[in-house]
């Protein structure tokens, strides 16, 4: 839970995308390989697919930055698709603690980025051709930090509904094993043996 605080908007937007990255790995926590790959719901989500999807938003970042500078275009190709429809699910190569490296690394440099934006600068949004929209779009630097919280919240969400439907485990059991924090009368960490 974020703690009121005074804030410039940047920090308040990197702080908010922060809550939604961590609340996205905290629904691994105390998962086994073969946990990680399990898709329980009647979608294809597994919490590995998750992480792995999410993961690939540094990269879109950085994409995102030599189209602004100029540096590069925004041709979609043929490895732009498999590239997205193949972030949904871990290979077999693939392992839950390698997509945890490298969500880790990529949200890092996220939200770094985020902290340290001008909101009001322009900015490129990516094209987005599974809503019919094939080109990049100037936004500002605010409008991309909020689509990527709002990204991120919602696969938070789709990790939760999993994460429940593996072993029961829920958001805020998962938040006080992470971070230690001792039980109350109204909830209690998880622990592998209750579940």
């Amino acid at each position: 839970m974020i703690q009121p605080a005074r804030l410039d908007e940047a920090a308040a937007l990197a702080t908010f995308l922060r809550e939604q990255v961590e609340a996205v790995r905290t629904a691994a926590f105390g998962l086994t390989e073969e946990e990680a790959r399990r898709v329980p719901a009647r979608s294809d989500l597994s919490i590995g697919g998750i992480l792995k999807h999410l993961a690939s938003g540094w990269p879109t970042w950085q994409r995102r930055e030599a189209c602004a500078s100029g540096e590069r275009g925004w041709e979609l190709t043929e490895d732009d698709y498999a590239l997205f429809y193949g972030s949904f699910a871990l290979t077999e190569e693939e392992t839950l603690e390698q997509v945890l490296a490298t969500y880790d690394a990529a949200t890092a440099a996220l939200v770094d980025a985020v902290a340290t934006m001008d909101p009001g600068a322009d900015a490129v949004e990516a094209p987005a051709p599974w809503f019919g929209r094939m080109e990049p779009t100037t936004v500002t630097g605010r409008m991309l930090a909020l689509h990527l919280v709002e990204e991120f919240a919602r696969h938070a969400g789709h990790a939760d509904i999993v994460r429940e439907q593996l072993d029961g485990a829920l958001a805020g059991q998962l938040t006080m094993a992470v971070h230690d924090i001792p039980g109350n009368d109204f909830i209690q960490p998880w622990s592998s043996a209750a579940s």
